[in-house]
């Protein structure tokens, strides 16, 4: 690992090493989600305890990582993981409650599955959340400021673009594959053409 990198790594660090520190914690949790833009498919929040020593090479905010690396990195974030969980909430829960609250239920998802509980949860931008009675701290661009929450960006992330990539092999001529159900020209073009599917939100899809 280069000089850069390892800076660059302690610099995310910051924010839990002073918690560790200042408040004598054991378990922090990061917490991120994936697919509140997309036409199609579930939102899906992760929540992650990552050990405090935890230095992995290429952690990162998940819009800041090729795909080929995301998958590298979520091996080496579960494999290292203390504990970890998503919550997964499909496209007609998403219609029936809006993306913000279907958010929000995936995230007291995610930390209901926590096998171990956290004293702290660091989670990105969401504010008034159930987080089951752990205090909390929202940090706006936490993926790009926060180790623990760079690393559910990446679970999350890739726990998604894996359900869009098996949702293709039901709908092929949407492309999910490819664009994993965001408003791609491509993807427009293919609703226009073959209408809505079983995983488009309805609620996102009225102007089409």
């Amino acid at each position: 690992m280069n000089e850069k990198e390892i800076e660059r790594l302690n610099q995310l660090k910051k924010i839990e090493r002073n918690i560790y520190e200042s408040e004598k914690v054991k378990y922090i949790c990061g917490i991120d989600e994936a697919g509140r833009g997309p036409l199609a498919g579930p939102v899906v929040v992760a929540s992650v305890i990552m050990k405090p020593n935890s230095f992995i090479e290429g952690v990162n905010d998940s819009k800041k990582v090729s795909e080929k690396k995301r998958e590298l990195l979520y091996e080496k974030i579960v494999e290292e993981a203390i504990s970890y969980s998503v919550g997964i909430i499909t496209n007609s829960q998403i219609d029936e409650i809006n993306i913000l609250n279907a958010t929000k239920k995936g995230l007291t998802e995610s930390i209901k599955g926590l096998k171990i509980k956290p004293e702290r949860i660091l989670v990105d931008a969401l504010s008034k959340i159930d987080t089951c009675g752990i205090p909390y701290m929202s940090i706006i661009k936490g993926d790009a400021k926060c180790y623990s929450i760079a690393a559910a960006s990446i679970i999350a992330k890739v726990t998604r673009d894996r359900i869009m990539r098996k949702w293709d092999e039901v709908f092929p001529q949407y492309g999910f594959a490819k664009h994993k159900g965001y408003g791609t020209a491509a993807h427009i073009a293919a609703i226009k053409e073959y209408g809505l599917c079983p995983i488009h939100r309805r609620s996102f899809t009225k102007k089409i």
